[in-house]
Parts: C-alpha cells; sequence; structure tokens
C-alpha cells in the first residue's frame, strides 16, 4: 500500500509547492509511482509542472465537489513515473460549497481510498491556510510534511499548524503522524538561518529532516519553464538539496535503494550538512 503525504503550512511563501514539485520528481526518479494531488487554488504546483491552468478543464475540485472519478482527472507529466491531479480557480469556492455537505471533512479521503495501492506515493499539496481544504488533506493523509522557512515568523506559525494537526488526531485521523520538518531557503550568510535551525530542532528533534534546503536562485527560475529542477538545473545545489531530501525520505521509509542515473542527471546520495549551502545563482 502506498503512502499519502500531506504537505501543509498555513503560512505563505515558506517554499511548500517548491518542496512538493521537487521532492515528488526525485521520489519518481528513484523508481518509485508518484501521484501530485494540487489543492491550492492558486494552481502553482500545476504550472510548476508545466501545465496551462487557463487550458485545464477538470480538475481536483470536481472530485471533491461534484464527486467525479478521479481516476478520470489524472495528468500525467514529463517526469516519468509522475502524475498529477491538477488544481483550477474554481477551488477558490470549494471551502464555501464544503461547508454544507455531509462528512465535508472526509471527501478527499473518500475519493483516495482506491488509489493508495496504485501509487507508492501520493503527495497532497495544500493551500496556505487551516481551512476545509487542508482539514481534508490531512484527514486523508497517512503524515504530513511541514517546510518551514529560516525566518522568525515561521516559527510562529508551527505552533499553529502542529495544535490543528493534533485536532485532526483527536477528532478525525488518530493515525496522523508527522512524516518530517523540512528547512527551507536556509542562507549560511546569516546568523538567523542557524537559530532558526536549532530552535526548531530543539523543539522537534529527530521529525526535523537532516536535509535542509538552500535559498537557491536556479529553484526560484524553475518554476517560470514549466519544469522541476531535476530538468531544469540538475547540477544546482537546490537539486542535490531535493535529490537528498527525497533518499532520506526513502530512507526513513525502508526504501533505501539509491536515486538512479535518468537523463535529468545523476541524483545525489543521501544527506549530509554540506547542503547547508548557498548556490547563489553560480551554478
Amino acid at each position: 500500500m502506498g503512502q499519502i503525504i500531506a504537505c501543509a503550512n498555513q503560512k505563505g511563501g515558506v517554499g511548500k509547492t517548491t518542496t512538493v514539485v521537487n521532492l515528488s520528481t526525485y521520489l519518481a526518479l528513484a523508481g518509485d509511482s508518484v501521484l501530485v494531488i494540487d489543492l491550492d487554488p492558486q494552481g502553482n504546483t500545476t504550472s510548476g509542472f508545466g501545465l496551462d491552468r487557463s487550458e485545464i478543464k477538470h480538475s481536483v475540485y470536481e472530485a471533491i465537489i461534484e464527486d467525479a472519478r478521479v481516476t478520470d482527472l489524472i495528468v500525467p507529466t514529463e517526469v516519468p513515473g509522475l502524475s498529477i491531479v491538477p488544481s483550477s480557480i474554481s477551488l477558490a469556492g470549494a471551502e464555501v460549497e464544503l461547508a454544507p455537505l455531509p462528512q465535508r471533512e472526509r471527501r478527499l479521503a473518500r475519493i483516495l481510498t482506491d488509489l493508495v495501492a496504485t501509487y507508492d506515493y501520493i503527495i497532497l499539496d495544500c493551500p496556505p491556510s487551516l481551512g476545509l481544504l487542508t482539514v481534508n488533506a490531512l484527514t486523508a493523509a497517512d503524515a504530513v510534511v511541514i517546510p518551514i522557512q529560516c525566518e522568525y515568523y515561521a516559527l510562529e506559525g508551527l505552533s499553529q499548524l502542529i495544535a490543528t494537526i493534533n485536532l485532526v488526531r483527536n477528532h478525525l485521523n488518530p493515525d496522523l503522524a508527522i512524516k518530517g520538518v523540512v528547512l527551507t531557503m536556509y542562507d549560511p550568510r546569516t546568523n538567523l538561518s542557524s537559530e532558526v535551525d536549532a530552535e526548531v530542532r530543539k523543539h522537534l528533534g529527530s521529525a526535523v529532516f537532516d536535509t535542509i534546503i538552500p535559498r537557491s536562485v536556479r529553484l526560484s527560475e524553475a518554476p517560470s519553464y514549466g519544469l522541476p529542477i531535476a530538468l531544469y538545473r540538475p547540477d544546482s545545489k537546490g537539486a542535490e538539496a531535493y535529490a537528498a531530501l527525497a533518499a532520506e525520505m526513502r530512507e526513513r521509509d525502508g526504501r533505501p535503494a539509491p536515486i538512479s542515473r535518468t537523463e535529468a542527471g545523476e541524483a545525489a546520495p543521501k544527506s549530509s550538512r554540506s547542503t547547508r549551502t548557498s548556490d547563489g545563482g553560480a551554478r
């Protein structure tokens, strides 16, 4: 059976979508079968894989609100082994439309039941809020990955998110686990990044991934080309970091086979602290 992983943080701009796009890509390049579901009305994950949102006729909205078959909504990406259920602007009103529906918190869990045997990983990109779409994702998920930007305000939102996770555990999904916390946009030139790193590890310990994602010009550029970093600049520090994150996650899951060589380049092996380096756009 596959795993359903929600990538969630109610604070925007923390690297959540970047993490979903690139982590899922490297999991697929390692040989896993991966499905990404874009639950964010902004649709950045959808466009990050090169899909034109203006041309999308059907999205995850139809599955959640209109009971469409989710298998009819799956679209392949340029990454072998990776597919996506895209987002659309229709999701912007889904919070209101969900409110009166029966079992409103479990709509997503219900439609994913038949898919967990098909994919090794189903990764849910949550909107930057703690509304009903995020609650649906947390209710459906086996575990949650939490990206945290290495800045002070990111710490303030972490306690609120963990409180929401605990509420979901108590009332909707008692088996929901924290898969791990990913520190993003790490800048070794600042003391603040080191302080945030130390503070998060102090409170969450081994739940924090060893791999740290550096602040990277190449990671910022890749979405404008509709490509994950593995297909845009596989030799960049950002690519090496996400390859290492995928390898670390697979090892935690008891799937330690190395990420294979692909046309996108050879991915990095398991993470080391050397990923704490900014590429500054130089690579």
